[in-house]
Parts: structure tokens; sequence; C-alpha cells
């Protein structure tokens, strides 16, 4: 369901399919287009009819060449599939199984891919093992756990994949994972912790942001958001609400930056900004080096 603002704009919804909402411009003419009128250009995706204006403006020797060495047409009918989603989650599952190896082999990957803020300062543990900022979201503690975070990143992400496409949504997904383990480090720095629940407590607040900037009915999304987050705040319950808040904080950030640098002109920006949540992330793994006192173990 969507709200009578969100009707009446025409740029939410593709211009050659008025009833399919999409978050992507072709980048000739700026026009909304979905998954189904996405051709995978040079620099991003173009819509139908800019693609026959383009190949009608090419050289013969220009249209040999294309026939030679591009991907057959078919490639570009997967354009709007979730690929990234479907990706991770078969990588998540297959970590899931190794740990699941018995002899020793699957407790030595789960040791190797945890996240437990004292690994990542030489100060503390002798080491470093900042690889564990974002490996945490590959390991669960069991079936259910990897089984519910899985199901999440399912149903969000075959909507909200195709709407920001691949690059932006992977770098959302990874954003949000490393803004949880931070927040860890942070509020809960002797916790160990497993899971993906941070990068999905990510997308989960892109969501908000992306369906309240077109104008659809997040009621839904930020009841289910919110059961979430005080689940995590209940005696008895072994989850980390730290990763939680930390990945929602993110997420929301993030889908922020994207709503506002929509434009193609604005790719520099946008990129500029994202590289800025990046490094501000990592800014603030340094506070327990400088202000030990600040954190909270």
């Amino acid at each position: 369901m969507s709200t009578q603002e969100f009707q009446r704009n025409r740029d939410n919804f593709c211009y050659r399919h008025p009833d399919r909402q999409s978050f992507v411009l072709c980048q000739r003419c700026l026009r909304t287009i979905c998954p189904e009128c996405q051709t995978q250009g040079a620099v991003g995706v173009i819509c139908p009819e800019c693609l026959r204006d383009q190949q009608k403006a090419q050289s013969p020797a220009q249209k040999k060449a294309e026939r030679r060495w591009s991907r057959p047409r078919a490639v570009s009918a997967s354009a709007g599939r979730p690929i990234v989603t479907y990706s991770i989650i078969a990588i998540t599952a297959f970590v899931f199984l190794l740990t699941l190896i018995p002899g020793g082999f699957g407790g030595a990957v789960q040791d190797a891919l945890y996240y437990w803020a004292p690994l990542l300062y030489p100060e503390f543990r002798g080491t470093s093992q900042p690889w564990r900022l974002l490996t945490v979201a590959l390991v669960h503690s069991g079936i259910w756990h990897v089984g519910l975070n899985m199901l999440a990143l399912w149903m969000i992400g075959r909507s909200l994949e195709p709407l920001l496409g691949r690059g932006r949504f992977l770098t959302l997904y990874l954003l949000s994972a490393l803004g949880g383990s931070v927040a860890v480090t942070l509020l809960s720095f002797t916790t160990p912790v497993v899971g993906a629940s941070g990068a999905i407590f990510g997308l989960f607040g892109a969501l908000l942001v992306i369906g309240r900037h077109i104008g659809a009915n997040i009621a839904g999304i930020a009841l289910v958001l919110g059961i979430n987050l005080v689940i995590g705040f209940i005696p008895g319950f072994n989850v980390s609400w730290q990763a939680h808040v930390g990945g929602l904080v993110v997420g929301l950030l993030v889908a922020f930056i994207y709503t506002r640098t929509r434009a193609v002109r604005q790719r520099g920006l946008q990129i500029g900004l994202l590289v800025a949540v990046g490094a501000g992330l990592v800014a603030l793994l340094f506070v327990p080096v400088f202000f030990p006192a600040l954190i909270i173990l």
C-alpha cells in the first residue's frame, strides 16, 4: 500500500510500466526504469529507448565490434534479479555448513571469523585481526540464528536490491555490518558476537528511509523493526542489541545519502559521502586506544 503523495509522484515509477516502482534511473535520459527495462551499459543502466538511439548512432564498425565482443542481450534480463542478495545468502549458508564439520575444523572456522573487540587491538591482545569486523556477518550460533537472518535478508533484499542497484545494495550491507561491529566495540568491548544482525538491521533502516522518501506506507516495517529492537533489550535473550543499534543507525544514514544523491551528476558526491561514512566508522575504532575510559566493558 502507498500514500496519495506516492501515487501522484510519477518519478517513483517506471516510465514504461507505471505500476512498477523503482529507485534506478536511466543514465542517459534520467527517467525511472524498473528491472525489466534496465540494460547494463558501460557506465550504468539505460532504458530501451536510449539503447535504440545508441544503436542507431553506431557506425557499422561499432555494430560489428559489439556483436563480436559484447555480452549476449540475454544477460541484461537478469539485471533486476537480486544477485547480491542470493550470493550473500549462499556464502553465509556455506560458511555455516563449514562450522558444522566435526573434528575441530568447524570450531576453527568460527574462531577465525567471529568478532571480539580485543582481537582488533595489538595493545590488548598483541595481535590485530581487522577482517573480523565484517566476517562476523558470516558466522552464526545455530540453525535458527542463521535461518532467521537469511530469511530477513531474502525478504528485504528482493525488494531493496532492485531499487538501489547491486553496488549500492552491497555497500549498504557491508557498511551496516561494520556499523554493528563498531557499536559492539564502543558499547560492549569484551563481548564476543556472531551473526549478520547488524547488517540486517541496516537494511531495515534503509527500507524505512527509502520507503518514506517514495511515499510508501512504512507502518508495517516500523512495527517489525521496533519489535526486533525491543527483543534485544529483554533479559534472557542472548542478543547483541549493540550490533542492532549500530547497524540500524548506519543503514538510516546510508539510505539518507542515497535518497539525496539520486541524480547522475551527484554520483561523485554520493561516493564521497559513503567513503566518509566508512572513514568515520574506522575513526571510531580508535576510541579504545586514545580514550579507553569512554568504552563500556
